[in-house]
C-alpha cells in the first residue's frame, strides 16, 4: 500500500501549508512522534528538497529505508537511494525491507503525483491550529475520493478531536486519517 503523511496549517488565504524555507513553521512534538510510530519500519519516499530539509544529524531516517526523487543527475547522498521519478521511487521502496506499506513523506509536488496516479490506499493528516506564511502546499484532498476512517478502522486511526499539545506555547492539533472510497488497484 502506498500511504501519505503530512501536517499542515493554514495562512491567510486558508490554504494548506506544509512549509517555509525548507522547514516546518511550527512544533508540535506529538506530531512528530506519531510520525515516527507510523512510519519507522516502512520505507519512505520524498523529494530532494524535503531530504535536504531534514536536520543533518537526523538524515537518513532510522529505521526506514530513505529514497529521494530528484531530477538532478548524478546525486548521491550518505543513507539516501536516489531515484530519477516517482515511479523508481515506489517500485525501489517496495523492494525494501517494511515496503508492503511505503510511506510517501512529502514534500507537495510529490504528494500530488502519488494522488494522481490513483494509487494511494491511506491518507494521514495533521491539521495544526496556527496561521503561518509558508511556501509549500498540501494538496487539497477531493472529498468525493476521500473518506475519513473510523476510529478502530486502522491501528492508529485519528479521531480528528482537536487536542493541546504538552509543549508550553505549541499550537493545538488534530489528527486525519483518510480512506480512498474506492479501493487502489491491487489494494
Amino acid at each position: 500500500m502506498i500511504a501519505l503523511i503530512w501536517a499542515q496549517a493554514r495562512d491567510a488565504a486558508g490554504r494548506p501549508v506544509i512549509g517555509a524555507s525548507g522547514a516546518i513553521p511550527w512544533h508540535v512534538p506529538e506530531d512528530f512522534a506519531r510520525f515516527k510510530r507510523l512510519t519507522s519500519g516502512h520505507p519512505v519516499v520524498m523529494g530532494r528538497l524535503t531530504w535536504e530539509s531534514l536536520p543533518p544529524r537526523s538524515r537518513p531516517l532510522p529505521g526506514r529505508t530513505n529514497v529521494v526523487v530528484t531530477r538532478q543527475a548524478g546525486w548521491s547522498d550518505d543513507g539516501a537511494i536516489a531515484a530519477g521519478s516517482l515511479e523508481e521511487a515506489l517500485a525501489l521502496a517496495a523492494e525494501a525491507p517494511g515496503g508492503e506499506t511505503v510511506w510517501v513523506i512529502g514534500g507537495g509536488q510529490i504528494y500530488r503525483q502519488a494522488l494522481d496516479g490513483g494509487r494511494v490506499g491511506r491518507v494521514e493528516v495533521t491539521d495544526v491550529d496556527v496561521e503561518v506564511v509558508g511556501d509549500a502546499y498540501a494538496p487539497v484532498l477531493d472529498q468525493a475520493v476521500w473518506r475519513l476512517a473510523e476510529p478502530g478502522e486502522f491501528d492508529d486511526a485519528g479521531d480528528a478531536r482537536w487536542r493541546e499539545s504538552a509543549k508550553d506555547g505549541a499550537p493545538d492539533y488534530r489528527w486525519w486519517s483518510l480512506l480512498p472510497l474506492t479501493a487502489p488497484p491491487g489494494g
